[in-house]
Parts: structure tokens; C-alpha cells; sequence
């Protein structure tokens, strides 16, 4: 597992080029990308550019060609695929566009899952399991009466929020989310940012959010448009 020295650099991409099989032209050009410990970095872009293709990355579901990509201190291409999700269910909480919940669990199991998954999550709760993932619900204005449910009960923007506690809970130390308010109405989309900023303060975490929606970008303290550092422009691209 190659580290890399610079400690407080927790996703560093050098040269990194990506392309889908079968498709003739890379999705991904990126020269340089660097993001910092703490950092909260808000990411947009048109459809097709790349963006979810970056996440993926990012998280070890897909290797970049070639180029160099460590994420925590962490070459990511040096792992196995088993060693790969390892590592994101140690060290990452990811929202997924289309939330990747466990239909047959309910909802408090829902978000527990990754702490099955990783003790280093599970260590990092204060407190009883159960009822932090209730906290991190109730914080988001998921109902009390739906926690017990199966999460096929809920609607598509209940499940968002079982999505992001899922992914907030074990205080992972990057927060990696794909469009996660899509689906809610302004009042759960404050709720949804104010707790995710609260969590990733507190547990130090790095948040590296995608999103279409402009209103969101003044709550980041890094701002990035992915076309300014992709050489691949949209047009050109077949996400």
C-alpha cells in the first residue's frame, strides 16, 4: 500500500486520465487536483463532464488508466478490489445519487450498516449505535414513527436522508456526496446542510459534494467548476 508524505493532503490526482470500456475518448484529463484536511469543497459542472466518473474515483469503485490518484495518503490503484473497499468503508462516507439503500432493512439498519461493516466506524460512535443513528435522523426531520420501517416505505426524498446519515454516521474522515439534495424541498435541504457542515466539523472530516444546485456553493469553502480542470469538455464526452 504506497502512502504518500504529505499527510495533511487528503485527495491528491496528478496526470490522472480515466476512460469508460469502449469508449474511445476519456472521460477524465485532470493535470492537478488537490484537496486539504478539513476542506469542504462544493463541485459543478454540466451534465456529462465528469463529475460522477471523479467520485468514483475517488472512492475506489473504478481505477484511473494512468496518472497517480492517493486519496488519505493512499494509492488507491495499488489495492485490490478487495483491499479497495476496505478502505472506503474504513475511511468513507458516501451519498450515492441513487442512495444504494438495502430495501429489505429498515431504516435505523439502514444507516447502522457501515458500522457492521468497519469497527473503526463502529469505535468512532459515542454512544449506542442505534441511537446515534436516530439523532442523525431526527436532526435531518425524518420522522420518528418511520424509523422502524422498511426503508421500500419511505418516499424518494425520506430515503435521501437515510442515505446521508448512512453516510454520516462513524464519523468518516472524507464525506463524499453525489447530488445529495435532489429530492428535497428547501426546508429538509437547510436541515441536510446544516447537519452535514456540523458533522464534518466535528469530526474533522474532509466533504467533497457534487451538486447542480448554485444556491448551495455559499456554504463551501472551496468552490470547483470540474471543466476548468478537466481537458475533456462536454460535447467531447459519453458519461
Amino acid at each position: 500500500m504506497a502512502k504518500h508524505s504529505q499527510l495533511d493532503t487528503v485527495i491528491e490526482l496528478n496526470n490522472v486520465r480515466f476512460s469508460w470500456p469502449g469508449n474511445p475518448t476519456p472521460t477524465l484529463d485532470i493535470p492537478t487536483l488537490s484537496v486539504k484536511q478539513g476542506q469542504h469543497v462544493f463541485i459543478k459542472g454540466p451534465s456529462g463532464c465528469g463529475k460522477s466518473t471523479l467520485l468514483s474515483l475517488l472512492t475506489g469503485i473504478s481505477t484511473c488508466e494512468s496518472g497517480d490518484l492517493h486519496v488519505l495518503g493512499t494509492e488507491l490503484a495499488t489495492l485490490s478490489q478487495t483491499q479497495r473497499d476496505r478502505f472506503r468503508a474504513d475511511n468513507i462516507g458516501y451519498i450515492f445519487q441513487q442512495f444504494n439503500l438495502l430495501p429489505y432493512l429498515s431504516v435505523i439498519d439502514n444507516v447502522i450498516l457501515p458500522c457492521h461493516f468497519s469497527s473503526k466506524r463502529k469505535q468512532a460512535v459515542d454512544g449506542n449505535l442505534k441511537e446515534q443513528a436516530c439523532q442523525l435522523l431526527q436532526r435531518l426531520h425524518l420522522a420518528e414513527d418511520l424509523l422502524h420501517k422498511p426503508v421500500v416505505d419511505l418516499s424518494i426524498g425520506q430515503q435521501q436522508r437515510v442515505a446521508a446519515a448512512r453516510a454520516l454516521i462513524g464519523k468518516p474522515r472524507l464525506v463524499i456526496a453525489d447530488e445529495p439534495t435532489s429530492a428535497l424541498d428547501f426546508a429538509n435541504r437547510s436541515a441536510f446542510i446544516e447537519l452535514l457542515m456540523e458533522q464534518a466539523e466535528q469530526a474533522q472530516s474532509t466533504l467533497v459534494f457534487v451538486s447542480h444546485d448554485p444556491s448551495l456553493e455559499a456554504h463551501f469553502n472551496t468552490r470547483l467548476n470540474l471543466q476548468d480542470i478537466n481537458k475533456i469538455k462536454v460535447g467531447v464526452v459519453s458519461q
